[in-house]
């Protein structure tokens, strides 16, 4: 635990504190502190207000008029300027760096690989933000927690895109040293190169995610470091925004269907926060669908929530099952292995929250292979919003909750779009490649045995007419 080395007045703590998130625990603590797990029972913690003495609008449209503020950094930031709705910290605290200037594109190239009628299919593209991903929304908000409570360092278990966005917001605000810890060839170019860059102790250990996960969380604990991994209610905080630039987007109307990638489970457990919030105020007056997306070679969700049944159950979750499963990938060594690398975790630290959301979003869980990961990302690519494959996931999901007949074709859907494609560069071009030997090497071994959507280079003689009939045959 970190305690805040300022006086506990900075913070509000007669309006924002922690809460366990069981409902048979409920206990709450101070929100100077920080906790990853409920001291009391071990449950995961929210961060919660008291809505009835805070100033919240009356209708989401009145967070129109914060664009007249937008040379106020708070307000141009896509995450605060949503601060009423994660008032955990005055705005004079508040770290930025820009975060959240992200689009939601309506695309009917997309919708129609989907399944989707004309003007139904939106993407959500959070590999606009500052370091590539969705994970600038959170992690402005925990380190500004961070910087409350006086941390001097940060630290992440990552697949690659929490290390960057740690890395960038210490390097940006040169308030605390980031410390990451990365599993053994487990992280692609394009996210270590950024960790690397922005200055991070980079802490590389034989294993995996999960395995970096259980030692992150040992060493923050000894050593008092802040840790930023969504198992930080805070850091959830900031994720919860996405969903408000999808509303305003949408001119405050809710869509049909959130389709989210699985990993983690920090994002769909954010969303389901968010919506459960809206709905406690009064700003919404119906909730969509949840849908998140596994990869099939990192499907724990899938497998407990759609083969085992195992759900919220209004906070008495059957952790049977659960420990069964875990036993028994234990027992057989299983590790997660997909192309999909940011979703390549098979002990997700935030599943219960998740099937809070879920029930409260009465959502559905699927898995996708990487063949279908890797046609849905050229997809995406080919309509000019590059992705990188577990982003890809939720175009691939939404297709098959299409094709099953789950999601109608007059469904106003929005796939979220977690991280830029130049995050993972070695699988697109190995999709497009020419060079059979490069994608047998990078896809053919991991299951993907076509590429149906590749837009492969043309070779042809260095001579100029023989160039001049290439592009009249192909352009």
């Amino acid at each position: 635990m970190i305690q805040s080395t300022k006086e506990k007045s900075s913070i509000k703590t007669d309006m924002a504190f922690q809460r366990c998130i069981n409902p048979d625990c409920g206990a709450t603590y101070d929100p100077s502190q920080l906790h990853t797990s409920c001291p009391k029972c071990g449950n995961l913690l929210d961060v919660a207000y008291e809505w009835d003495r805070l100033e919240v609008p009356t209708k989401l449209s009145d967070f129109e008029a914060r664009w007249s503020e937008r040379t106020n950094p708070v307000r141009f930031s896509g995450v605060w300027r949503f601060h009423e709705l994660l008032p955990f910290v005055p705005q004079s605290e508040i770290v930025t760096v820009g975060e959240g200037q992200t689009l939601l594109q309506q695309t009917d190239a997309v919708g129609s690989f989907v399944g989707m009628d004309a003007g139904k299919l939106h993407l959500q593209y959070e590999g606009m933000n500052p370091s590539g991903s969705f994970k600038d929304n959170g992690m402005c908000a925990a380190i500004t927690h961070a910087k409350l409570l006086g941390a001097k360092r940060a630290a992440c278990a990552s697949t690659g895109n929490t290390s960057a966005s740690l890395a960038l917001y210490c390097s940006a605000t040169r308030l605390m040293k980031a410390i990451i810890f990365i599993g053994s060839g487990k992280i692609s170019y394009g996210k270590l190169s950024q960790a690397l860059d922005y200055g991070a102790l980079t802490v590389q250990i034989a294993g995996d995610f999960d395995d970096a996960m259980i030692r992150v969380r040992e060493v923050a604990e000894q050593l008092g470091i802040y840790l930023v991994n969504s198992v930080n209610p805070f850091r959830l905080e900031g994720q919860k925004t996405i969903m408000f630039r999808v509303l305003e987007a949408l001119r405050w109307e809710v869509p049909d269907w959130i389709v989210v990638p699985g990993g983690n489970l920090g994002n769909s457990s954010a969303f389901g926060k968010a919506f459960m919030e809206l709905k406690e105020l009064g700003l919404i007056d119906r909730v969509p669908r949840l849908a998140i997306i596994n990869a099939a070679g990192a499907d724990t969700l899938y497998e407990l929530h759609e083969r085992r049944g195992v759900r919220w159950n209004g906070g008495n979750v059957n952790l049977d099952p659960i420990r069964e499963y875990m036993d028994y990938m234990d027992q057989n060594g299983i590790k997660a292995d997909t192309l999909a690398s940011a979703i390549e975790i098979n002990r997700p630290v935030n599943l219960k929250k998740c099937l809070r959301a879920l029930e409260f979003c009465d959502g559905v869980v699927r898995q996708v292979s990487d063949q279908e990961i890797m046609d849905a990302k050229a997809t995406v690519g080919a309509g000019g919003f590059g992705c990188e494959p577990a982003s890809a996931a939720s175009v691939a999901g939404a297709k098959v909750l299409r094709r099953e007949g789950v999601i109608a074709p007059s469904d106003r859907v929005v796939c979220i779009l977690t991280g830029h494609e130049l995050k993972d560069p070695t699988a697109t071009v190995a999709y497009h490649t020419t060079d059979q030997e490069l994608f047998n090497n990078t896809l053919g071994s991991r299951g993907v045995n076509k590429a149906s959507y590749a837009n492969k280079a043309i070779a042809v003689p260095n001579e100029l007419t023989d160039i001049i009939k290439a592009i009249q045959l192909y352009a």
